[in-house]
């Protein structure tokens, strides 16, 4: 993940110039840190911004760009195209609601130059210089450890720099995994690293893995202008997800235009002229203008970790419940743990870090409720249990389908639904919500779980009216009418006729 050779735009160069200034003085370090941070990401700024907030002295080792993949090929720029693709879509779909509008002209370089400038305005906010201002020592290049408690930091001009400290926290983020198909290297393929360096909006886009970044970016670019194949070898999209979501995805990816290839394997890549081509297994050629690979991430571990005493697998580095490495004064956060690999669960991992490195805190990962969102439209967002867990388990479900909702039916959402699994006392064990928002509406959700409150106390919520969080109301008077058993409807019956 190298993103410092990006396109010389006007926004890219201010991003550059925040995320790492070529000018940057690296400080004198002191004698030894309470902390030394490996890696600029989402966990890493949060674990040297909060521990040098308490007081701590920490040095923080940024390789590439800081705010990490988030900032620059993940959630912030993809968020961008997809609301640009959205908005398109709106346009056309407005004739069911009774608005007529002329064709959709979509500028694909105006969009994807938004999206720049929307970093761009974001880059401050992760920048070296607000580092050095909270008091965090920022050091650009790569870091080596050069022993249990030592790292060696290497600049582009070969000087290296020792960092003693007494506890380290990892936190290098993972890379787009690239498979070994024959060919790929022969048809420049795209990973999310490079997919938002394009300004022309590619005729036709080939899409390798059916799972969150590629149905996003499917409907995206399907919705955007482009004739998009999207292909995996499961038998359907969204695999990890429960299969009425899935669904719902697929038939949405079908009427945006995409053609699905699933149950398909690739077979290799080969270049035809100016065409990239894509063999399939059954011997089908599909031939693209560009093709994006999204077929998972692989932990940054190229850390001379031996050198620490710290134990990694090939899906990361090797933590206990509170985030600990098999070296005691080193701890790891983020991605680079091959856990639940997303921004809000990084940064509550640095959270956990900080308390538990410097603070002689018990903080347990497994303790954490992290939710999940797929930002299709409809969205998807999960929490807790799947399906298939839930129902092993013997949990009851209680689905109410958005168009039941008022709000559901005004908005014109004819799919999506709400769904949460419950013990028999109410306790939440797990959500689905599919529908506009759903990353939005699975908040009280998460919040019940987390704090302990029943499905039925949602019920005793106060919902505003007209709004889509009715869903989450009807789930729960649905327990709640669970609990009116055949015998306490007899005896409130029988109360009832006492008092007519």
């Amino acid at each position: 993940m190298i993103h410092l050779g990006l396109p010389d735009n006007p926004h890219d160069r201010a991003m550059r110039d925040h995320l790492h200034p070529a000018d940057w003085q690296p400080p004198v370090p002191v004698d030894r840190y309470n902390l030394v941070v490996l890696g600029g990401g989402p966990a890493g700024l949060i674990a040297a911004l909060g521990a040098a907030g308490m007081g701590g002295k920490v040095a923080l080792v940024e390789r590439d760009l800081l705010g990490g993949d988030c900032l620059v090929a993940g959630c912030v720029p993809s968020k961008a195209v997809l609301r640009a693709a959205h908005a398109a879509h709106a346009v056309r779909d407005a004739a069911r609601f009774g608005v007529t509008a002329g064709a959709v002209d979509v500028d694909f370089a105006a969009a994807m130059d938004r999206m720049r400038q929307i970093r761009a305005s974001i880059a401050p906010h992760d920048s070296a210089s607000r580092l050095k201002q909270a008091g965090v020592d920022v050091f650009l290049g790569t870091a080596r450890f050069g022993g249990a408690e030592v790292v060696d930091v290497h600049n582009d001009a070969g000087e290296v720099t020792s960092l003693r400290f007494a506890r380290a926290m990892i936190a290098t983020g993972a890379r787009a995994a690239l498979p070994p198909i024959p060919g790929l290297d022969t048809v420049g393929a795209h990973t999310n690293e490079t997919l938002f360096d394009l300004t022309t909006l590619p005729r036709r886009l080939t899409v390798v893995g059916a799972g969150v970044i590629g149905c996003e970016m499917a409907q995206a670019f399907a919705r955007l202008g482009s004739q998009v194949a999207l292909i995996d070898m499961a038998d359907r999209v969204l695999p990890r997800e429960e299969p009425d979501a899935s669904e719902i995805v697929r038939a949405q990816l079908v009427l945006d235009g995409v053609a699905l290839h699933l149950g398909a394997s690739v077979a290799g890549f080969e270049r035809d002229g100016t065409d990239r081509v894509t063999l399939l297994g059954d011997g089908q050629r599909l031939a693209a203008d560009e093709v994006l690979v999204a077929l998972g991430r692989r932990a940054n571990l190229d850390l001379d970790l031996k050198m620490a005493g710290v134990q990694h697998t090939k899906h990361g580095v090797t933590v206990d419940d509170y985030l600990r490495t098999t070296n005691p004064s080193v701890y790891a956060a983020g991605d680079v743990i091959g856990q639940a690999a997303f921004t809000h669960a990084a940064d509550h991992h640095a959270r956990i870090v900080v308390r538990n490195a410097l603070f002689f805190g018990r903080a347990r990962v497994s303790k954490l409720i992290i939710p999940r969102v797929t930002f299709t439209q409809p969205e998807v967002a999960a929490v807790g249990l799947s399906q298939a867990d839930a129902h092993a388990a013997g949990l009851a479900a209680y689905t109410v389908p958005m168009g039941e909702t008022d709000r559901g039916r005004t908005d014109g959402e004819r799919v999506g639904y709400a769904r949460v699994f419950t013990d028999s006392a109410g306790r939440i064990h797990g959500a689905t919500i599919v529908s506009e928002q759903a990353g939005e509406l699975l908040a009280p959700i998460t919040l019940s779980m987390t704090h302990g409150l029943r499905l039925g106390q949602l019920a005793s919520t106060i919902h505003p009216y007209p709004t889509r969080s009715e869903v989450l109301f009807k789930v729960a008077s649905a327990f709640n009418r669970t609990r009116l058993t055949p015998r306490a409807r007899r005896w409130s019956t029988w109360l009832l006729g006492l008092r007519r």
